[in-house]
């Protein structure tokens, strides 16, 4: 007997759990992790106005109140600086700019950039939970469009 399950993502975490599942989906994806306190660099002052700004919130989303205010986490790929934050109300934050980007781009990228990271969380969280209930992987596949396949057995 068999089952298919499809799980909808919601991303409740504390911070340290978004910045491991940021960290893995941007390595992914050829993104560089970037020193907070290096971001405001002489170069990306004097490129300030050129700058395409695009903020993006992840739909869903809770960073628990434990964590420290002010966190965010830097990345930048070939121009395009992604900082993923926490907003006012507790939601996962994403923040694009780049330099001679439209929106339209920018948005597209950000909105790949939340969907890896939700993505990396939610199997994480799955897999844990599977661990917990004591529940066997038999084997795991990505698919070509990205789309996670786990097989269990129940021990």
């Amino acid at each position: 007997m068999s089952c298919v399950v499809v799980i909808a993502p919601v991303v409740i975490a504390n911070w340290p759990v978004i910045t491991a599942a940021v960290t893995a989906a941007v390595a992914s994806m050829g993104f560089n992790i970037v020193n907070a306190a290096a971001v405001n660099t002489v170069r990306e002052k004097a490129t300030a106005q050129t700058r395409t700004k695009v903020d993006i919130e992840v739909d869903q989303s809770e960073i628990l109140a434990e964590s420290v205010q002010g966190e965010q986490i830097v990345v930048e790929k070939a121009g395009v600086k992604a900082t993923f934050s926490r907003d006012a109300r507790g939601a996962l934050k994403l923040c694009m700019e780049g330099d001679h980007l439209s929106k339209a781009e920018l948005q597209r990228i950000g909105q790949e950039l939340i969907d890896r990271v939700t993505q990396q969380y939610v199997y994480h969280r799955v897999v844990t939970e599977l661990k917990d209930r004591r529940m066997a992987i038999v084997d795991e596949e990505v698919t070509k469009d990205r789309t996670v396949k786990i097989r269990v057995r129940n021990i």
